[in-house]
């Protein structure tokens, strides 16, 4: 205990002084550093505050628990998701689409998440799995519903098309393949995913 504390102010005294978003930043990027080598249980306050050549209570002004820290250092660590790719296709744009959802998935963000989720209570994997849910599920099915929507407007999509169950199933396979099977979509796995399945499926009957 007293060599991490004097580790953390020898690192404080030693780095120019920062202030405001870059602190933050700094200490988010430590929190994520952390959780990639220690994990959820051996990752610290402290540990982190050292990381990010920082005082501890720098760190608890701004995130007054672990939980609080870990959730915003998995949300700002995930890829934006929040404009829809627009390639001239729906296939290409399904594509594009799902290569930001898989870089999401195996960001150092979202291998975190994974470990984080693995080692955390009930209660703390319920609120981490609302990280993924709004940081990467939620945003894909929003982007890929505009993408279909803007297939149908070009006349590459059946109209029927539009529903709850094609919406559904980019997400399921990826999350399939990657909880279950531990795949980590290649690109060809993802241009079979959209050929076999998502084209035909989008042009042929309903669903």
């Amino acid at each position: 205990m007293v060599t991490s504390r004097w580790t953390a102010a020898s690192a404080q005294a030693s780095s120019p002084r920062r202030r405001g978003a870059v602190l933050e930043r700094a200490i988010l990027e430590a929190a994520l550093e952390q959780l990639g080598t220690v994990g959820w249980n051996g990752l610290t306050m402290e540990g982190v505050a050292a990381r990010a050549q920082t005082g501890k209570a720098a760190v608890y002004r701004r995130w007054p628990s672990k939980e609080d820290l870990v959730a915003d250092a998995l949300q700002a660590g995930l890829p934006d998701l929040t404009e829809a790719p627009d390639l001239g296709s729906v296939r290409e744009d399904l594509l594009e689409l799902c290569r930001r959802a898989r870089e999401a998935m195996f960001s150092p963000s979202g291998f975190a998440l994974r470990s984080v989720l693995h080692e955390c209570d009930v209660t703390q994997a319920e609120r981490f799995n609302g990280v993924i849910l709004g940081g990467v599920i939620e945003p894909t099915m929003r982007l890929l519903r505009e993408v279909i929507h803007r297939g149908i407007g070009r006349g590459e999509v059946r109209p029927d098309a539009a529903n709850q169950y094609v919406f559904d199933a980019i997400p399921a396979m990826m999350m399939y393949r990657s909880k279950v099977c531990g795949s980590e979509w290649s690109d060809q796995d993802l241009q079979e995913m959209i050929d076999s399945l998502m084209i035909p499926l989008l042009r042929g009957g309903a669903v």
